[in-house]
C-alpha cells in the first residue's frame, strides 16, 4: 500500500520528481527535529489568522505527525462562525470532504490522518469554499508547493475556482527562496498562511 510521501504520482525518471523527493527527505528530517515549544508557538500563531471578511466556508486539514498543528486554527475559525471542511482520503488518493463538527467527531484514519465522520459532501465540495488551506512541506516565492507526494491536493484543487485563494500552511523556514521543482499537474498556491 502506497502512502503519502511515496505516492503514485511521481515518475522516478522525471528530474522534477527526483528533485521533489530530495527536498522531501531534507524537509521531513528538519520537521522531526523541530522542538515541541516551537511547534506549539506556531500553532498558537496560526490560530490568530483572520481570513478575508467575506469568508463563510473554507477547507482546512488536521495537521498530524510533524505537520503544523491546525487544531487551534480550526477551533478559532469555527468559533467565528465559519464552516470548515476537512478532507477524507479515498483509496485512489483523491479527497472527499465533510464539515468539521468538533474534535469528538474526528477519527484515526489511514496514513496516520485524523478525519471527520460526518456526511460526505463529495469531491467537488471545494467548488463552494471561499478559501482553501492546504498542507505542504515547502513553498517557493512563486507559489510552487511541495506536497507529500501522493497527489491528493493536486486532484482536489481541480475543483477550486481560480478566483478562490489557495494558501499553504508551512513553518516559517519552509518558505523557500530557491525554486522548487514543478510538474505539469502541479497547481501553484496563492500564498502562505503566515
Amino acid at each position: 500500500m502506497e502512502q503519502p510521501g511515496g505516492g503514485p504520482r511521481s515518475d522516478p525518471a522525471d528530474p522534477s520528481a527526483s528533485g521533489k523527493q530530495r527536498h522531501r527527505t531534507v524537509i521531513r528530517a528538519n520537521r522531526t527535529r523541530r522542538p515541541a515549544a516551537e511547534r506549539a508557538a506556531f500553532a498558537e500563531r496560526l490560530a490568530t489568522w483572520t481570513p478575508p471578511e467575506e469568508t463563510r466556508r473554507l477547507s482546512c486539514f488536521v495537521g498530524v505527525g510533524d505537520e503544523p498543528d491546525t487544531r487551534l486554527l480550526i477551533a478559532a475559525l469555527t468559533g467565528r462562525g465559519i464552516e470548515v471542511l476537512l478532507p477524507i482520503t479515498l483509496s485512489d488518493f483523491s479527497l472527499d470532504w465533510a464539515v468539521y463538527t468538533g474534535d469528538r467527531d474526528l477519527v484515526d484514519a489511514r496514513y496516520g490522518l485524523r478525519e471527520p465522520t460526518g456526511p460526505r459532501l463529495g469531491q467537488a465540495a471545494l467548488a463552494d469554499v471561499d478559501v482553501v488551506l492546504v498542507p505542504a512541506l515547502a513553498v517557493d516565492a512563486e507559489g510552487r508547493r511541495l506536497g507529500q507526494g501522493a497527489g491528493c491536493y493536486d486532484r482536489a484543487l481541480i475543483h477550486v475556482s481560480s478566483q478562490t485563494p489557495v494558501l499553504a500552511v508551512v513553518f516559517d523556514d519552509e518558505r523557500l527562496t530557491e525554486q522548487l521543482p514543478e510538474e505539469p499537474h502541479d497547481r501553484r498556491v496563492d500564498g502562505v498562511l503566515f
